[in-house]
């Protein structure tokens, strides 16, 4: 494959001339991130771009430590009330660099709406922080911290939306498709994005920026498991914004017709175990196979992404451990988003 190369390295282009082209975009971001359906194409571009700056002046500068400690003096209280190995190392770390305190906050350790409500939890926890950073169930927890927070408030993940992990993907994507010396969006518009797999949070953050960033996407679901219709609507009038399309069907191998990116996810996410029988049926012929794409006619160069944790019914060995998979640094791509998220959200 002609793109293997780019699988260790992050993109060319971020310079710092290029970076500074949309200080503008970062400067005028909502103060709270809880969807990328709430952020412009461009805004989400300044994101994606300083992440991959800063990627650049760790990795190939030796950066150890932000120079300016925008966080310094300050607290960034990260609520989990669901576990996860990428979001908690990639949020501390970026804590760290940017000179602040992490202050961890499991489900055992804090009463997240359990014999106090969210609101109070909001209210209270906001008065001793400068940012919030939570990994919760329902979107209404989400939204209920952010309605009621008096500072910024970030979404680590929701039931509806993962908006760190789809500008990690974004993210990604640039990096093994780049132009020489072009933007995120000289480099990923009219790339073909095939989503294989369940109706969830990912498939719907997706939906809710690469249209916007026009890019094609085909969403294969079982015929169970459908988009809900405010989100197909979202996504539709974003496409025809970008000149993109999006597509849905139930046969995967027609999904991945002309794909340049076959993209899956579990299809049994955390708190659903006791649905795992019935889903192992109804997803029956979607894992993503070396075979599926040549059936279907994915284009040459196909890559393969999976946000993790990955399991073997969702995706052979074959695909996952390939030459053709990113997934690994699609993981690392969180550090990096996640850091510009917080630079931009919780320095102002």
């Amino acid at each position: 494959m002609s793109r293997l190369a780019h699988s260790v390295v992050s993109p060319s282009p971020m310079g710092s001339s290029s970076h500074k082209v949309h200080t503008s975009a970062l400067s005028t971001l909502p103060r709270d991130l809880i969807t990328l359906g709430d952020y412009s194409a461009e805004q989400i571009g300044a994101l994606v771009e300083s992440a991959a700056d800063f990627k650049r002046k760790v990795k190939s500068e030796g950066q150890a430590f932000h120079p300016d400690e925008p966080l310094k003096g300050k607290t960034i209280a990260m609520l989990f009330s669901k576990r996860s190995t990428r979001t908690r190392v990639a949020s501390e770390t970026s804590i760290a660099y940017l000179g602040g305190h992490a202050m961890f906050l499991g489900k055992e350790d804090i009463q997240l709406g359990v014999n106090e409500s969210l609101r109070d939890s909001a209210q209270v926890i906001s008065s001793m922080v400068d940012g919030i950073f939570a990994r919760v169930g329902a979107h209404e927890e989400i939204t209920t911290l952010a309605k009621y927070s008096s500072v910024p408030v970030v979404n680590a993940l929701c039931d509806e939306n993962h908006p760190t992990q789809i500008l990690a993907d974004l993210l990604t994507i640039w990096e093994v498709f780049e132009k020489q010396g072009g933007s995120l969006f000289d480099s990923v518009k009219g790339l073909n994005v095939a989503w294989i797999g369940d109706s969830n949070n990912i498939v719907y953050e997706m939906l809710a920026a690469m249209p916007k960033c026009g890019m094609n996407m085909s969403v294969c679901t079982p015929s169970k498991y459908p988009i809900p219709e405010g989100i197909r609507q979202r996504a539709q009038l974003d496409a025809q914004t970008a000149q993109a399309s999006v597509t849905y069907c139930h046969d995967p191998v027609a999904a991945v017709k002309g794909a340049d990116i076959i993209v899956t996810d579990t299809w049994v996410s955390m708190g659903q175990e006791a649905e795992k029988a019935q889903k192992m049926i109804d997803f029956d012929g979607y894992q993503v196979s070396m075979d599926l794409a040549a059936k279907g006619g994915a284009n040459k160069d196909w890559i393969f992404m999976h946000c993790l944790p990955r399991k073997a019914e969702e995706v052979t060995d074959e695909v996952f451990y390939s030459d053709r998979s990113v997934v690994f640094q699609e993981a690392e791509n969180r550090k990096w988003t996640i850091l510009a998220a917080f630079n931009a959200i919780f320095s102002k």
